[in-house]
Order: C-alpha cells, then sequence, then structure tokens
C-alpha cells in the first residue's frame, strides 16, 4: 500500500463552479494533495504528465465527444484534440483511480466509453435536475470501506432526474427523494481500474457538509487504495 498524501489530479471545464468553496472542500482532506486544472493543462502540462497522480477526480462537463463524432478523429481535427482523446480512452489501462463527481457523471452524453465509465445510460442535459433540493442520503453498504460507520445525512444539493446506475454497479448511498435519480454514489471497475461515482456536489452548501467530505475524502483514499477511511464528520 503507497503511504503519504495521495496525489490527485482534478480536472475541470465545460461547467462553471464555485471555486473557493470547492477548493476549500479539497484542502479540509488531509491525506489528498489536490492539483486542480482544467482539461487542457491536465494533458499537456509541460513537466507532469497524467501519470503522475495516483487518482484522477473528473469534475468537468464537456458535451462535445473528443476529436470528432463518436470519439474518432476526423479529418481536419487538431491533434491536440486527440491527445486529449488519446489520453481519456487510456483510462483503465492501469490502476489509477478514476473519480466521477457530480457533472462529470453528465459529461460527453454521446460518446460510449463516458456511458460505460459511469455505468449511467443517459447524460449531457437529457432528464431534469431541481436546485437547493434537501436530499437525504441512506447508506446501502455498510461495510465498504467509504461507507462504512458513516451515518446517514442530509444535504442541500442539486439533483438529476436521470436514470440510475446500471446492475454492473455496487451501490453505496441511495435517496428517496422525488426529483433525483435513486443511486447516489456507487463503484465501477473499468479495465484495470477502480471508479468511484458520486452525483452530490453543485455548489458550496454541498461542499461545506461533512458528509460530502467525508464521502468525497474516503472515496480518493479508496480510489488509491488506502484501507483506513477518514470520517470529516
Amino acid at each position: 500500500m503507497k503511504n503519504g498524501k495521495i496525489k490527485t489530479a482534478v480536472i475541470t471545464g465545460g461547467h462553471e463552479y464555485d471555486v473557493v468553496g470547492f477548493q476549500s472542500m479539497l484542502r479540509s482532506l488531509p491525506e489528498i494533495d489536490a492539483y486542480p486544472q482544467n482539461m487542457w493543462d491536465f494533458v499537456f502540462d509541460s513537466a507532469r504528465g497524467p501519470g503522475y497522480y495516483d487518482v484522477l477526480v473528473f469534475f468537468n462537463y464537456h458535451q462535445s465527444t473528443p476529436a470528432g463524432k463518436d470519439g474518432k478523429l476526423e479529418p481536419g481535427t487538431s491533434k491536440k484534440s486527440g491527445a486529449i482523446k488519446e489520453m481519456l480512452e487510456g483510462l483503465g489501462d492501469g490502476d489509477q483511480g478514476i473519480f466521477l463527481l457530480h457533472h462529470a457523471l453528465k459529461a460527453f452524453a454521446d460518446w460510449p466509453l463516458w456511458r460505460e465509465l459511469s455505468g449511467m445510460r443517459t447524460r449531457g442535459d437529457i432528464g431534469g435536475w431541481a436546485e437547493e433540493q434537501t436530499v437525504h442520503i441512506d447508506i446501502a453498504d455498510t461495510e465498504h470501506p467509504i461507507t462504512a460507520t458513516l451515518e446517514p445525512f442530509d444535504i442541500v444539493d442539486e439533483t438529476y432526474d436521470i436514470d440510475d446506475a446500471d446492475e454492473d454497479s455496487h451501490i453505496l448511498l441511495t435517496t428517496d427523494h422525488p426529483q433525483s435519480i435513486k443511486t447516489i454514489a456507487w463503484t465501477r471497475t473499468f479495465g484495470k481500474a477502480r471508479v468511484f461515482c458520486y452525483q452530490n456536489g453543485d455548489d458550496n452548501q454541498a461542499y461545506s457538509n461533512p458528509g460530502f467530505r467525508t464521502v468525497v475524502g474516503r472515496g480518493i483514499q479508496w480510489l488509491a487504495g488506502r484501507q483506513t477511511p477518514t470520517n470529516h464528520q
């Protein structure tokens, strides 16, 4: 098992968010060494490539499939767009953990790769959403390292009214909110990699929630292969 802080790339772009509130949440997780950056900078970092990180947290909302329709590099497509496509297609080639957070679940709406990665059939702007909802979160698996000892909690957040995670997903958190998907957090496997998907996380009402911080922190630890959960409640 690796020691030290978990080197974590937090990949953004395509959606606005509360930068200060989000960064404050990341800084509250002492076991995490987080580096927020947009997709472009992540792929084209002049000093360190994507392989530098233990965990990749996708917090992006790009809708256009990289490098053209269905992910295919078409004539006239820039080489840099092709490099983004190549990087994303390499997810799961190793054991680098993959975290899809909030609107990243709905990114790349027409790309089968992201559908397989997320375990969600409908994404993008398909389906409805509702802001500032009080959502009660229940624990579906009380033994998984991410949710062990975690108590049910309430959170004020944006909900998505779209398809639930598919049958290949292991469900950790659920809700019965009438304007929300039932599955709130789940794990998957993508190639050789662990995947953690978590729907909460629209604004600072969520970022400052102790339950949210605990789930995010433990999710990153689990993706990095750390066995001891940390409670931020």
